[in-house]
């Protein structure tokens, strides 16, 4: 935690921890300084000055993209805006080729053919142990 996010002593207390050594009077802070200073929303941007413009080109709203039907409490038009909204999403996938969903393919039998194997013989093998032991 900042030195300066923390709360100033009380008056007839005295200075706790780091403060008594650096001296920083939290009170003195102006309240710019305060101000957290991670992302922006994206639907607007500040100039230097502090001036608020629109978002930028690009941004998506969500109210617009909600459509009409979003604030009703019709459970078939919320279930057809969300089909819609996936339809819209599967549209912007980049799909992979033939030949890569062939080599990919190939990949996971390979995997699951060399998992079922280890496995396959640790239970050989534990069963032989345990008859040699037991049995």
């Amino acid at each position: 935690m900042a030195k300066r996010d923390r709360k100033a002593p009380k008056d007839d207390a005295e200075p706790i921890g780091d403060d008594a050594d650096t001296g920083i009077d939290v009170d003195v802070i102006e309240a710019d300084e305060m101000k957290p200073t991670g992302k922006r929303r994206a639907r607007e941007r500040r100039t230097p000055t502090g001036e608020t413009l629109p978002g930028k080109t690009g941004v998506v709203d969500v109210t617009a993209e909600e459509g009409e039907g979003s604030d009703s409490r019709n459970p078939f038009v919320r279930v057809w805006t969300f089909l819609r909204q996936v339809v819209t999403e599967l549209k912007k996938v980049i799909w992979p080729t033939r030949r890569e969903m062939v080599v990919y393919s190939i990949g996971v039998l390979i995997f699951v053919a060399l998992v079922t194997a280890i496995i396959a013989g640790l239970d050989i093998g534990f069963a032989k142990l345990m008859l040699s032991v037991f049995g």
